[in-house]
């Protein structure tokens, strides 16, 4: 399996000669480019600029695998709602003009406390989802749905909001979160979206989160994508990736 990095927070601080100088160093070769950080890879770019981007990537072994995007859809104002989907398109625009193959987007939690039930929040969010999906696969960019936030982070809720979606170009990106273990296994949960994966974040490998266990449950389903590392900054941080990446592949990465 390909190991790379999500910019957020290890990389926030590197534009992209450093990101591309900076990978290739520890021999990591995917990067998500998570917005507002210091790479400047946004929908405000020029035309020129995203040629001159893509070149740059397309100069190096290394590859952009995503754009990871703050878009969510849970929100109980429509208009915010509609905000993030149009701003959603736009990353998936950027995404098809720099050859990246997806965008990462979030649910970011219910509106119970607005009186909203589970069930409508998480059939807007598929609704929405399937919007931004059919926009996307329109520029051959696929729509990673992280499994982020209070409540819907739980599987149970990301399985419903997939089937909610029930669009082919929308995907589940699988978090690693606390939530997918019971009695010390994943198995379970990771059942409920086997089927969706298309991407994956993976944090603290010395932690005791299943690892081993994930990255066996991936491989034995033929997982064609990457794993990329979203930890902290680091006053060492290449040194720190190197560290990673022979865990990574010592626990069967």
């Amino acid at each position: 399996m390909r190991l790379g990095i999500v910019t957020y927070n290890i990389a926030a601080d590197w534009d992209i000669p450093a990101i591309l100088a900076n990978c290739e160093a520890v021999g990591i070769y995917g990067v998500e480019l998570r917005t507002t950080h210091a790479h400047g890879v946004e929908p405000s770019l020029s035309p020129q600029q995203r040629r001159e981007v893509r070149a740059q990537f397309a100069d190096s072994p290394v590859t952009i695998i995503g754009l990871g995007t703050t878009c969510e859809f849970h929100a109980h104002d429509q208009g915010i709602v509609q905000e993030n989907i149009e701003t959603a398109k736009e990353f998936a625009q950027l995404a098809h003009d720099l050859d990246a193959a997806g965008i990462k987007v979030r649910p970011n939690g219910l509106q119970l406390a607005e009186g909203v039930p589970k069930e409508q929040t998480l059939a807007q969010i598929g609704a929405a989802l399937s919007e931004v999906g059919a926009a996307a696969q329109d520029l051959n960019v696929e729509v990673w749905v992280e499994m982020h936030g209070r409540d819907t982070a739980e599987p149970q809720n990301m399985r419903q909001i997939m089937d909610n979606a029930n669009h082919p170009n929308v995907f589940a990106c699988w978090n690693s979160n606390p939530q997918d273990v019971e009695d010390g296994s994943i198995a379970k949960n990771y059942a409920l979206v086997r089927d969706t994966i298309r991407h994956v974040h993976i944090n603290r490998l010395f932690s005791d989160y299943p690892f081993r266990e994930l990255f066996g449950l991936l491989q034995s389903d033929g997982y064609p994508g990457w794993l990329c590392a979203e930890i902290p900054d680091s006053s060492d941080p290449l040194t720190l990736l190197q560290y990673y990446r022979t865990l990574f592949h010592a626990l069967g990465g």
